[in-house]
């Protein structure tokens, strides 16, 4: 199994100069929690999650109408290519400590996006177990959210 048969296809993105607002309403609309932040030619250069609105901008108390996804996005965009294997994909998940990970085509450019729940549907419960354990594990890094 590759990714392309794990990942969700087209999925909603932003460019950096989108409002946070609208990220956020992007991830209503696609019931998501992680909006891929592509460049001019649609590859990706970060990602914006519901965990950074949350930590970086709302318990900052900072304006969510008026800020732009490229100053609280997430840097850089970890990626799986749409024909490395489910393992591979696992794998680059757990060692990113990250439940989404975009995937992008032999040009860079994204057609799709692989989340925790793929991987629970569609592969075995080994993996799906191993990977929740590892990715849950907490990490140092609690910094970059402002000390949460």
């Amino acid at each position: 199994m590759q990714a392309r048969d794990l990942m969700t296809d087209n999925p909603a993105c932003c460019r950096s100069d989108s409002s946070i607002r609208d990220a956020a309403r992007l991830m209503v609309e696609h019931d998501c929690g992680e909006i891929p932040v592509l460049d001019q030619s649609g590859a990706p250069v970060g990602v914006i999650t519901d965990r950074d609105v949350c930590c970086r901008l709302v318990a900052q108390g900072i304006d969510c109408v008026n800020s732009k996804v490229g100053d609280f996005m997430t840097t850089p965009a970890i990626v799986v290519r749409k024909t490395d294997s489910a393992e591979d994909c696992r794998m680059v998940m757990e060692e990113n400590k990250i439940r989404r990970v975009p995937v992008v085509d032999s040009g860079g450019l994204c057609v799709g996006i692989i989340a925790q729940a793929d991987l629970a549907k569609k592969t075995d419960s080994y993996m799906v177990s191993h990977f929740v354990k590892e990715v849950s594990t907490p990490t140092p890094n609690s910094e970059q959210y402002g000390g949460m």
